[in-house]
């Protein structure tokens, strides 16, 4: 085993094992009794979850709903609150401001709710009212965008950037790996961004170990016009390609449109974030988009579930540890005709 293809192995067993326990996450919020408690933590496993409880209070705050993996973000969390009569959440207005969302956040203390979940549109410029909020004894669920402290949230969940370029990069290296010469394209979001940059770096670490590189790279901003832009400057510089990975599915229609308008079909192309339409594209096969890699919209839904179980001072079931992990690290895994029937019903709409 090759030092990249170990690197990129450790992170994907990471992965593997952080979503397990998103797994047992959910299934202690859908119910889950065992036989017998069979000893171990001392927790509450053996109850069964979704019993109701004493009413929380979960206060919610995310960025503005202008792309459909934000969207989907606030709808898949207003679907938990619809399953437990003993959630009462309140939904702040979607903000790009940093100073709006402070204040959600500040509302959120000073009307003292059991929990909040807070997905911010800065992670580090959200770190002391998420501080505030912890200092006070309200439990943050932290989605998405790390704070800058470890103090400032009772758990996190994520979604894994650079398991998204190690899926992507493997997936074309099982297509072309044989093929030493293959053109490989890259179209990624807004490059200043962390995330986009652990996607690059997770893509080039899996193709390098099957001798593959990223020949031509371009960077757009997450948007229709931006993707549309950013394609077809790449299509007109890359005479001939094989295959692209571009980051995001909403950019990505962008995208599909500068590929058809350039009359392109010489190459496949693998998506990333998994929207429905990009899933309906996959299964008519009538496009180069072959396949799409998940970074989930349900991560304030499992934190909604997580806060619930924080402020009922439940645990996991078919955890023995007692309590929740402070850290959950969601799967990425690639949607392709063979499977896509298993992800479609849940997936976003761009």
């Amino acid at each position: 085993m090759s030092a990249t293809r170990q690197r990129g192995y450790r992170r994907v067993t990471t992965t593997a094992v952080a979503f397990i326990g998103a797994g047992a996450l959910l299934a202690g919020c859908t119910g889950n009794t065992p036989e017998s408690s069979g000893g171990g933590g001392g927790n509450n496993a053996a109850s069964d979850n979704d019993e109701q409880g004493d009413t929380v209070v979960i206060g919610f705050s995310a960025p503005a709903a202008d792309h459909g993996w934000m969207a989907g973000i606030t709808e898949a969390a207003r679907a938990v609150d619809e399953e437990y009569e003993d959630i009462e959440l309140r939904v702040a207005e979607g903000t790009n401001d940093v100073s709006t969302q402070i204040s959600q956040v500040e509302t959120f203390i000073n009307d003292g709710v059991d929990a909040i979940v807070l997905l911010p549109f800065d992670g580090a410029a959200m770190t002391p009212v998420a501080l505030q909020a912890m200092e006070a004894g309200i439990p943050v669920i932290n989605v998405d965008r790390e704070f800058d402290s470890p103090f400032a949230a009772r758990a996190t969940i994520l979604g894994d950037n650079y398991g998204m370029g190690v899926s992507a990069g493997t997936y074309v290296c099982e297509q072309l790996g044989d093929q030493p010469d293959a053109v490989v394209a890259e179209i990624a979001g807004i490059d200043s961004l962390p995330l986009t940059q652990d996607r690059s770096q997770g893509f080039a670490d899996a193709l390098s170990d099957c001798g593959l590189e990223v020949s031509n790279r371009v960077a757009a901003d997450f948007t229709v016009e931006g993707g549309e832009e950013a394609a077809a400057n790449l299509l007109q510089a890359a005479p001939q390609i094989d295959a692209i990975w571009n980051h995001d599915d909403d950019q990505g229609v962008g995208v599909l449109a500068a590929i058809e308008n350039a009359g392109r079909d010489e190459f496949f192309m693998v998506g990333g974030a998994g929207s429905a339409n990009a899933m309906r594209a996959i299964q008519e096969g009538d496009s180069v988009l072959q396949a799409t890699v998940i970074y989930p919209h349900t991560q304030a839904a499992d934190g909604v579930r997580l806060a619930r179980l924080v402020a009922q001072s439940k645990s996991v079931a078919d955890l023995n540890s007692q309590g929740v992990p402070r850290t959950i690290v969601l799967n990425a895994p690639v949607v392709t005709s063979e499977n896509v029937e298993d992800f479609i019903d849940a997936a976003f709409e761009s």
